[in-house]
Parts: C-alpha cells; structure tokens; sequence
C-alpha cells in the first residue's frame, strides 16, 4: 500500500477511536460538534476543503444519459437505471468488467463527451468567491473528479485557481472510495475529521467523504435529491446547499477555521511536549 494512504488509513481510525472514546457528539442543525466540559458545544476544527469540478467547480455541460446511452447500448442504459438506486450509474466501474477492446471503445466515447464539453468549461457561481474566502484564510483546497487530467489543467489555465492536490481518474481507485481524499489528508497530513469535501454527487462525493470520515457538504442546485432529512442515514451528508455562495456562511458559522500558519504551530508545539 502507497505509504501516504497507509498512514491517512491508520489516522482517519484513530480519530473514530477518538471520538468514540471522547463520548457526546451532538448534532446542531447540521454540523456535529464535541461537547467540552460543562456541556458547552465546540465549534469543529477545519484545516482544509476539497471539491469535486464537473457540477461544483463547473456549470455542468456535460449530457451524462446521452454519453451513457452511447458507451452501454439503450437497452444496458435502461436496465442498469432501473437496477439501481435513484437510478444512478457508475459508468467507469462498469467499464472495468468489460473487455480491453470493449473498454478502449468505452473510454473514446467518454473522451468525446469530455473534449465537447471543455468548449464550453464555465465556472460556477460563487466557486470563485468561495475559494477567495479560503485563501484569505489560509486554508488548503484540493480537487477530486472522475474526469481526466486534461480537463482538469485547462480549468487551472483558464481560470487562474489551482488545487493542490488535484487528483484526476488517474488516480485509482477513484469515487466513492475514500482512498483519493486520503490521500490528499495524508499530503495535507491533516486529519481526514478536520476536512470537507463537497459536491453535486451524493453516490460518489458525499459517499467518498463519509467513508472518509470527514465532514461532508451536497451542492444540489435543482432539488433533484428533496429534503435533507428525506435522505437515508448512510447517503446524508452532514450540509446541504443550493449554491456555493452559501459555503462561506456555513464554514463561519459552524468550524473553527485553523489556517496553515496555526497548524505549523500546534505541530511544533506538540512535538516539544
């Protein structure tokens, strides 16, 4: 195992080891904090924050039901939605079971979609404010996506915020394993329970990060996933958002946003102890 994800594995267990040692963890409104001495509520520590691109970072372009259609056949299309729930369907997964033929066909379908799509790349609303907020608090941001390495270099180009780590799908395993966001933990070499990671997926990135063990946060702009309490306890991240713009209220108001010069600090000061 990759000596960086062997380590994010080994941390992200102490810190449920930790908090199931350290007893009360309450839920107010949606935000989990511990609770110190006195009943008094603590606001979480956040060091870092880590987005999806297609449908976060960027207006989504792509026509995912026609690219589907295409890579698997209309009748594979149709009886693979109504397999499975909310009638989603993890394509590249897919892609793994089939022939090395069948899947060079596959992945040029993809590419097509993709290289369509990057005509059109358009940033999201608020991303741009939301990660101007993040840098004047000095906090880390990363990028992971099911997209290729290429899409994601153009969107760093053009338009001018780069993500550090930024992790493609060649990076593998890819969502919803929790192995890429642990990997950037382990970089970070921050706790996966101090990071969020937010998108528009609720199978891929919400699930990516609750495995994880870190704070999670769905961009669903359309409703198209209903009430937050409506979602089912494994799928239901811990935010909900109809814009980026609400982000940067609901990081204020509900962590203790630790910048990188403070993390350098506390680490110094707990090695001299």
């Amino acid at each position: 195992m990759h000596f960086h994800l062997k380590r994010a594995l080994l941390q992200a267990s102490a810190a449920v080891q930790r908090t199931a040692r350290g007893g009360d963890r309450r839920q107010m409104g949606s935000a989990y904090y511990g609770v110190a001495a006195g009943g008094v509520a603590e606001k979480a520590k956040l060091r870092g924050v880590v987005f999806d691109m297609d449908g976060t970072l960027t207006v989504p372009v792509i026509d995912f039901g026609a690219m589907y259609r295409e890579v698997l056949g209309e009748n594979t299309y149709i009886a693979m939605r109504s397999r499975n729930p909310n009638g989603s369907i993890d394509i590249l997964h897919h892609i793994e079971t089939l022939s090395p033929p069948a899947q060079k066909k596959a992945y040029e379908v993809i590419a097509s979609f993709e290289r369509q799509a990057l005509e059109r790349l358009e940033i999201m609303p608020g991303a741009a404010e939301l990660c101007g907020f993040l840098d004047s608090r000095k906090l880390r941001r990363g990028l992971i996506t099911r997209n290729v390495k290429q899409s994601v270099d153009i969107f760093h180009v053009r338009f001018g915020m780069e993500f550090n780590p930024a992790l493609s799908r060649e990076f593998r395993p890819y969502k919803p394993d929790p192995a890429p966001l642990l990997h950037i933990c382990a970089k970070w070499d921050v706790q996966p329970t101090e990071v969020m990671m937010i998108g528009d997926s609720l199978h891929d990135d919400v699930v990516c990060g609750k495995r994880a063990g870190a704070f999670t946060c769905l961009l669903d702009e359309s409703g198209r996933y209903g009430a937050h309490e409506s979602l089912s306890e494994g799928l239901r991240p811990d935010f909900k958002v109809s814009s980026l713009v609400e982000v940067l209220s609901l990081l204020e108001a509900h962590f203790e946003l630790t910048p990188h010069s403070q993390i350098d600090r506390e680490k110094i000061s707990g090695a001299g102890r």
